[in-house]
């Protein structure tokens, strides 16, 4: 699996953005995908998720102002992104779960596509 995530810029507070993260190679074996912001010297914080079966959450600090989607045929994932504050600010990575079973013991492996910067002005 490849994730590439785009999107990413300079937006004054109040303003919007929409992420996108195509995916391709071995895409049926993913159960699940999100979005994930880092900032200097912190550690990669989760900011939305969502199943193959359509099942979303999103962090508490996001709720009400980015929703998390994906669009099957287009094999990309979204992160709409309003009311953006300069909190908001970090490097945005988009991660994919690939999901394989063997021997009745389900393994996950993560990857992760490379960041893409959101700066949010005050």
């Amino acid at each position: 699996v490849q994730l590439q995530a785009s999107g990413g810029g300079l937006v004054q507070a109040g303003g919007s953005m929409r992420l996108s993260c195509v995916i391709s190679g071995n895409i049926g074996s993913i159960h699940a995908m999100g979005w994930y912001r880092q900032t200097p010297g912190k550690q990669r914080d989760l900011v939305a998720t969502i199943t193959n079966g359509g099942t979303k959450n999103h962090a508490d600090s996001v709720k009400g102002r980015f929703t998390i989607s994906r669009d099957s045929y287009a094999n990309t994932m979204y992160l709409q992104m309003n009311s953006l504050k300069p909190e908001d600010t970090g490097v945005y990575y988009c991660n994919a779960v690939r999901t394989v079973v063997r021997a009745g013991i389900t393994y996950n492996y993560p990857t992760w596509g490379q960041g893409t910067l959101v700066t949010v002005s005050s």
